[in-house]
């Protein structure tokens, strides 16, 4: 039988919640009604599946789903909540939440979702399913300036690379730097080979397109 917990600061919408999961074959082992209340049931019940509500008195679901999870790695979490606002189903999502549905949704709904969630599916609301998917397409196109495929420059290389993208010579960043304009050579050649690009105009663009410049 699959295990749940529901927390939600509404002691009217988290019991009715509970007694219809009872009714459709749940078995509802703990509600909470905040982020600490969740932490401490979630360790000691270890629910196969929360329903998390986002706003809760202590702070947000996504704050208690971190807290969830630290204390029950394999729950998994399905939010049921009256927002659907970008930010808050974003945030559930990076929290580790597995589903987002609002509370519009109708008990057959809300018994599928749980279902669907015990198995291991994501779960959302209509439409929201495409913003998510629309967030981590636009996180997959856009660099982070520091992703691990990222060539790391030292401290020196990126001082060098700045003025390079300035347009001075090696001699004047030398000058400004107190160091030889070799020097600066040498550490041009080196970003050159870890960027693996051929020549100054690309150091110059490729400082520009990462902020650099």
């Amino acid at each position: 039988m699959t295990t749940i917990m529901v927390v939600d600061d509404h002691p009217m919408w988290r019991d009715g919640v509970g007694r219809d999961l009872t009714e459709h074959g749940f078995e509802v082992v703990a509600t909470a009604d905040s982020v600490a209340a969740a932490a401490n049931r979630a360790a000691a019940t270890k629910p196969d599946v929360v329903l998390m509500d986002m706003h809760l008195p202590d702070g947000n679901g996504a704050q208690a789903t971190v807290a969830v999870l630290e204390h029950s790695p394999a729950t998994r979490i399905l939010v049921l909540s009256a927002s659907s606002e970008r930010e808050d189903v974003l945030e559930a999502v990076k929290a580790g939440a597995s589903g987002y549905l609002v509370k519009s949704a109708s008990q057959a709904e809300l018994v599928e979702a749980v279902t669907a969630t015990a198995e291991g599916q994501a779960i959302f609301t209509p439409g929201l399913a495409g913003l998510v998917l629309g967030e981590y397409r636009r996180m997959a196109t856009v660099p982070t300036g520091d992703g691990p495929d990222l060539p790391k420059l030292t401290d020196r290389e990126t001082e060098v690379l700045r003025f390079v993208a300035k347009g001075l010579s090696a001699k004047q960043v030398g000058t400004r730097l107190g160091v030889s304009h070799r020097t600066v050579e040498n550490h041009v050649q080196s970003s050159l080979r870890k960027l693996q690009l051929s020549n100054r105009v690309e150091l110059a663009r490729y400082a520009m397109e990462h902020g650099l410049d």
